[in-house]
């Protein structure tokens, strides 16, 4: 007994079958998927933090058809691991560690205003406004653009390229979406190399100057392939889950309307948490044994693969009281949705305030806010969204 990832019944609402597999064992072989899946917060929380359960990056073959999509991956942060992921992580968190959240945090608010601004400019106009086209999408993407020192006239470019290349992580990806996929990485690589190159002319008081110029006590730096997967993966991570996290949640909100009504900026930061519990963006997590592993009795050969499932574990009644009903005002809430271990999320920080920032202009400048009609889901399982969230308003 398992799931199929690709039933629109189980895509609209998968926690269900998550509650059902989590009472008949902790984890499961999913034969469609070809991987194990751990379904208790134990379970998953074991899987992410097991040393040899890794991310062990294989090449997507052909690989003379991947060469952008392998290169990425290949010299990425999140699919490495010691030691190699310790001289990567160490190398961009110090870059990081140089104000750069802290310098975001009110442009970020005040972005997130004039977004809101014209949403509900739209609405009063229109009636109805698309929640993820003028805030949730737009958001992260200027974010990780002025974190990155994009310039503004390029910033169109980001998101279709994320959008593409994320598609790859899915199961049975149609052949015409990978192809794709590779030409959003051939072209999200070159225009990365030429503004690294002119970041080593001419730095500014953005990351992509930091991460040129960071070096660790032994003299090591980022190669140009490094930095290049590090740009992208911030862009990739840091836009598809705050996109996610903002319309999920805000859609969680319109459906639990006392839970809207009861935000306070008092609340937000346990609201934050609570709404990237309730509806996880990131629903599985891939991880490959190095030798022999042993997961609440599960054997996993070396080579093999076993998922953190964080949407099943995000609803285990063994860690969350109530687990189906969502509070925002919830203190215990152990979520695994910036992940666990050496792979936590770097960039956690900064999509909270960007969370927060969207839920308190939407919160403060359309407090009447409804849904205008009922939003259109995403087919995907493993990143889990929405098209569109239309709102109106009820006041």
């Amino acid at each position: 007994m398992t799931f199929d990832q690709r039933d629109p019944a189980f895509i609209a609402d998968p926690y269900p079958a998550f509650a059902a597999l989590r009472e008949a064992g902790e984890v499961h072989h999913h034969e469609q998927m070809g991987v194990a899946v751990a379904v208790s917060h134990a379970a998953c929380s074991a899987v992410l933090r097991h040393r040899s359960l890794g991310r062990i990056w294989s090449d997507v073959k052909p690989v003379e058809q991947f060469m952008a999509f392998n290169l990425l991956h290949r010299n990425s942060l999140l699919e490495n691991e010691p030691p190699t992921h310790t001289r990567l992580r160490r190398l961009v968190a110090a870059a990081f560690g140089r104000g750069h959240v802290e310098r975001l945090r009110p442009w970020v608010a005040d972005l997130a205003d004039r977004l809101t601004d014209e949403l509900v400019a739209k609405i009063k106009d229109q009636g109805q406004a698309d929640l993820l086209a003028h805030v949730a999408a737009p958001l992260p993407v200027e974010v990780i653009a002025e974190l990155l020192g994009v310039p503004q006239q390029d910033r169109y470019l980001l998101q279709p390229w994320s959008n593409a290349i994320v598609k790859m992580y899915e199961y049975g990806l149609p052949a015409d979406q990978q192809a794709l996929a590779e030409r959003a990485a051939t072209e999200f690589v070159a225009y990365l190399r030429e503004l690294i190159a002119l970041r080593r002319k001419t730095p500014g008081a953005d990351l992509v100057s930091d991460l040129v110029a960071v070096t660790d006590t032994d003299g090591a730096r980022l190669t140009e392939d490094e930095l290049v997967a590090t740009a992208v993966l911030l862009l990739m991570a840091g836009h598809e889950a705050t996109v996610n996290v903002i319309g999920n949640g805000v859609y969680a909100l319109m459906q639990h309307r006392s839970q809207w009504e009861r935000l306070s900026p008092e609340l937000m930061p346990t609201a934050v948490e609570e709404l990237i519990r309730y509806d996880s963006p990131l629903q599985l997590f891939e991880r490959t044994a190095t030798e022999r592993v042993e997961i609440a009795g599960h054997v996993i050969q070396p080579g093999e693969k076993i998922a953190a499932l964080l949407g099943a574990a995000a609803r285990d009644p063994l860690v969350f009281e109530n687990p189906d009903v969502l509070d925002i005002g919830r203190e215990k809430n152990q979520h695994l949705g910036f992940g666990m271990g050496i792979h936590y999320c770097l960039g956690a920080p900064l999509a909270r305030i960007e969370v927060e920032a969207a839920l308190s202009a939407l919160h403060r400048k359309l407090p009447g806010a409804v849904l205008a009609e009922e939003p259109n889901r995403r087919a995907e399982f493993v990143i889990r969204g929405l098209h569109s969230l239309p709102l109106g308003n009820g006041a």
